[in-house]
């Protein structure tokens, strides 16, 4: 057998077509966006592409400048020596006829040459030394160095003070041989024994570890210009008498060792102009000249101090390589993506790879991000749509269905009645009653009949004007102790003496400000509910009394019960739970909506107790009237 409104489920059909063509749609809008993403980044790829291309340009245009303007000032210093080239990371070298000139601002440790400072030919000190040596008078030795120490010339005088100083060590007298060293070591304007005069004294000096870490800082800042051996004497003295093995700062020796390279190499190249990059174990020096080998400008400089002003932009990315491969700054670029300026194509002394700059890779990876969240939110709000219809569908058929089951119900409260009054109103018309006892039975179920079916109307017109919004309310104060007893009372002699009613409240006025007959009318359909939904005990029990700043009207069963997840949704118009179902009882599904919508318009609300096969406990909360 068909139950009513079961033809009307959910049009599965109309669903899967939904889905399907949203799911079309979604594809089509992924294929779409897909190739529209594609495209903008071909696009901006090759907009980032020009213009690391002008990027390129511009950086080997700069690169070019700045070493001819070098070049220039180079050549201009050539043949004006006394207005050197403001350098702050290089060397300038200047050879002159086998004769070497440094000027910098960076620290040498050592020089290819030695000190140019004028050191006493030894023949000076011939008739003192043969006293000293030879003949073993020692006192006459250090008559003769002082005797010289007083002469006008600083080189004279440097090498007699250096060498009685040593006769004096030599007899003993320690303290006067200090004394003379100190006044070598005030000497900055000569040589002896081939060095400098100050630093011999300051190294014959030394007696503790302080003396020997103040030398070592002297010999690491460059202050002498030295031989490579005369440097790595004194160093290596110094750290003996330290008991040490740190090597020399590593900048300021690598650079020592680029000069050294240089002049050993300055007659390779005869040509006028020219530069390359020299190595110095792992590190690269550019080299920049101008003139012939007898006479020759030279520019010694780290490759980054030139590369500078060309690559200050913090948005490029470079690789500079030597011809040999040789990565001389920064990180070496994808050859696949970077502009390259070649050598020989650009006049450069490098190959430079300028890659794409880091802040248009961020603008592309930002318009991406933005294509593919305009292409989400599209393909989201097609889902959400399609849910929402989807929904919109299932309920609408859920409510079709419903409203089937309330014309099914509502036609069979009609039916029944309308049934029982025309069968017992032929057989009195007919005169068919077999005694006068049973004609007044007929004509009392009658009566009933017809209240009930005044009920079912009045409820209906009720539910309608409570969904039209035209139904009037009218408040009074009014005792609820009062108003549930009545209703109460009618409701059990209409019942039947089969129903047990049992009714208890607080003994306290219970006031409240309502439309009677709205409250009867909600109070009256919680009674049918708790009687129909309990076939096999019927027995009801009403509560009253105050629960705050409300008054609490309960009505109690032991019947089905409501199951946890039906508990909200039985308020609803035309539903009816399970229980209805199962034990095949009468209603039309209006009855707890009308009793939330009077409860609502109340200003109070209604709560569900109830646990399946153990009963249901409805309660009714009506703001109580303060009493001042």
């Amino acid at each position: 057998m068909v139950r009513p409104g079961q033809w009307l489920k959910p049009p599965r059909t109309l669903l899967v077509y939904l889905f399907a063509l949203t799911l079309v749609s979604i594809s089509a809008l992924s294929w779409f966006g897909w190739r529209l993403f594609d495209q903008e980044r071909l696009v901006e790829s090759q907009r980032a592409q020009e213009r690391m291309e002008q990027m390129a340009d511009r950086v080997a245009a700069t690169l070019r400048g700045t070493l001819a303007d070098t070049g220039d000032r180079l050549g201009v210093w050539l043949d004006a020596p006394d207005e050197p080239v403001p350098v702050e990371n290089g060397v300038l070298l200047l050879m002159r006829d086998g004769h070497l000139s440094l000027s910098s601002h960076l620290r040498l440790l050592y020089s290819p040459l030695p000190s140019p400072l004028p050191e006493a030919d030894g023949a000076v000190f011939a008739e003192a030394e043969m006293f000293e040596f030879q003949q073993g008078q020692p006192g006459e030795a250090l008559l003769t160095y002082e005797r010289l120490a007083g002469s006008g010339e600083a080189a004279i005088r440097a090498g007699a003070l250096l060498r009685a100083a040593r006769v004096l060590r030599s007899l003993g007298r320690d303290g006067e041989a200090r004394a003379v060293y100190g006044k070598l070591a005030g000497m900055g304007n000569a040589r002896t024994a081939g060095a400098p005069a100050d630093l011999v004294a300051r190294h014959a000096l030394i007696a503790s570890a302080e003396d020997a870490e103040r030398l070592r800082g002297q010999l690491a800042a460059g202050k002498w210009q030295l031989t490579r051996g005369q440097f790595f004497f004194y160093w290596n003295d110094v750290q003996r008498r330290l008991q040490q093995t740190a090597a020399p700062p590593a900048e300021p020796l690598l650079l020592s060792q680029a000069v050294e390279r240089v002049w050993e190499d300055r007659g390779r190249n005869g040509e006028p102009r020219g530069q390359e990059t020299v190595w110095i174990g792992e590190r690269p020096y550019f080299l920049l000249w101008r003139g012939t080998p007898e006479r020759r400008a030279i520019l010694l400089a780290p490759p980054v101090s030139i590369l500078g002003p060309a690559l200050a932009s913090p948005d490029v990315r470079y690789a500079v390589v030597d011809n040999g491969g040789r990565l001389i700054a920064g990180k070496r670029a994808p050859t696949a993506r970077a502009a390259v300026r070649t050598a020989a194509e650009h006049q450069l002394p490098w190959t430079l790879y300028i890659a794409p700059p880091s802040s248009m890779a961020a603008l592309l990876s930002v318009q991406q991000r933005f294509v593919l969240l305009g292409l989400g939110v599209m393909v989201l709000f097609l889902v959400l749509g399609t849910y929402f219809i989807a929904r919109a569908i299932r309920r609408e058929a859920d409510l079709v269905r419903m409203q089937s089951d309330f014309v099914s119900a509502v036609s069979h409260e009609f039916r029944s009645p309308l049934t029982t009054m025309r069968q017992l109103s032929e057989i009195l018309a007919l005169g068919r009653a077999p005694s006068e006892e049973r004609r007044q039975l007929y004509y009392e179920t009658m009566v009933k009949e017809t209240s009930r079916l005044q009920r079912v109307v009045e409820a209906l017109l009720h539910f309608g004007r409570m969904e039209a919004g035209a139904r009037r309310y009218h408040f009074q104060e009014l005792d609820a102790a009062a108003l549930v007893r009545r209703v109460a009372a009618e409701f059990e002699q209409q019942s039947g003496a089969e129903l047990s009613l049992e009714m208890e409240g607080c003994a306290e006025a219970c006031t409240i400000d309502a439309d009677p007959d709205a409250i009867s009318v909600a109070l009256r359909n919680l009674l049918d509910n708790a009687v129909k939904y309990s076939p096999d005990r019927p027995a009801v029990w009403v509560e009253w009394g105050h629960v705050q700043r409300f008054i609490a009207i309960k009505v109690k069963d032991r019947g089905l019960g409501v199951a946890d997840h039906e508990k909200k949704a039985i308020f609803g118009k035309f539903v009816r739970g399970t229980a209805a179902t199962a034990s095949n009882a009468k209603g039309s599904g209006v009855g707890l909506a009308m009793v939330r919508h009077i409860v609502a318009a109340h200003g109070g609300e209604v709560r569900l107790e109830s646990k399946p096969g153990q009963g249901s406990t409805f309660t009714i909360l009506l703001p109580a009237v303060e009493r001042t």
